[in-house]
């Protein structure tokens, strides 16, 4: 089986439509099947008082660059049809009800959900709902920094699993190789009923490409750059367009062998030590890389603004964000529903996350 490849674009374009131009070309020529761009809109992301993230090109003002790169409907309009002309398929992020309602306007075949929304369930309800509306609409979910019981909470979104695709995932930048247990490819495929693959955030071009390959992956999610000097969020992972073009090379050649073979070949060129423990044992937990990412990265319920005791939570102060490293998570979205119409006991300053103690009383 030979499996898509989808060149992982995300905000390398830095907002310049003549730079998307270059890096869809690039990934087009590059061998890339899908060119997928993060519709980043900041309030739908995180707060504007998170700080400073641990990005890989260092401490990032997440919400002033989010802010930065905030672009209409038009300028994703002319990259679905740069990606037309260059023979590569178009393939948005949505992170939350402004991105999702510029996907409904505009009219797309495949979304992809990161990692950090697997738990989004308002937004996976409606991702779900959008790929039953037309046969070829199909959704990509990745499922980094979660536990087998998010993924089974996020999968109960979707009763239909056709045109579904689960990706296993490491949320670290980069993310180790030999961390990344591609076991869980065909435990996914086999637990869940859906195709399933990998979103690589490891630097080398070959190693988890090809495992994951070796393993039945049916998709396979790299970030591609120019350069890793060009000041993306992403680019210092990101595979340069040599590496890239390399790397769909081998995937292509490997993927009409025998997953035997495949797997051989690997132990031959790398040595069975580093294959077995990229493979792994097909347990599901956190990888050491990305532990101290979770609750963090995930979404919880965060005040907008200051919330003094006796407020009313509604849709209006209160969001689904990403806590990153300085403001307190909060309560899960599936706690969402249950909590709005609440009062609250105590004050929750702007921007931290709601907690039970918040609306109990001693």
């Amino acid at each position: 089986m030979n499996p898509i490849i989808v060149a992982e674009l995300g905000t390398a374009h830095g907002g310049s439509l003549n730079k998307a131009k270059e890096l869809i070309g690039e990934a087009a020529r590059a061998g890339a099947d899908y060119a997928k761009f993060q519709m980043v809109f900041a309030g739908d992301i995180i707060h504007p008082l998170t700080g400073n993230v641990p990005l890989p090109g260092g401490d990032t003002p997440l919400f002033d660059v989010f802010t930065s790169l905030e672009k209409e409907k038009d300028f994703y309009e002319k990259l679905r049809e740069i990606c037309r002309r260059e023979g590569i398929g178009y393939l948005p992020t949505p992170f939350g009800p402004r991105s999702w309602k510029l996907i409904q306007e505009m009219g797309t075949e495949g979304i992809k959900i990161a990692s950090p929304e697997l738990n989004h369930l308002p937004l996976l309800r409606d991702a779900a709902h959008w790929k039953q509306e037309k046969e070829d609409h199909f959704v990509i979910l990745s499922s980094g920094v979660s536990h087998l019981g998010d993924i089974e909470e996020a999968l109960t979104c979707f009763p239909n699993r056709e045109n579904l695709t689960l990706l296993h995932c490491i949320t670290a930048y980069p993310a180790p190789a030999e961390e990344y247990n591609l076991a869980l490819i065909p435990l996914y495929k086999a637990l869940f009923g859906c195709a399933s693959g990998v979103s690589d955030h490891s630097t080398d071009p070959l190693l988890v490409p090809l495992t994951a390959t070796a393993l039945g992956a049916s998709l396979i999610e790299k970030h591609f750059c120019l350069s890793h000097s060009d000041g993306g969020l992403d680019d210092p992972i990101a595979l340069e367009a040599g590496d890239f073009a390399h790397m769909v090379s081998e995937v292509r050649e490997r993927a009409v062998l025998s997953q035997e073979t495949q797997q051989e070949m690997l132990r031959r060129e790398h040595g069975s030590e580093i294959i077995s423990r990229i493979i792994g044992d097909g347990r599901k937990r956190l990888a050491e890389a990305e532990k101290g990412n979770y609750g963090r990265t995930n979404r919880s319920l965060h005040a907008l603004t200051d919330l003094p005791a006796d407020t009313i939570l509604t849709k209006d102060n209160t969001a689904l964000l990403r806590t990153e490293k300085i403001l307190r998570p909060g309560l899960s979205p599936r706690e969402a529903d249950r909590v709005l119409g609440k009062k609250l006991t105590r004050s929750v300053p702007s921007g931290q996350g709601i907690t039970w103690e918040d609306l109990l009383t001693e």
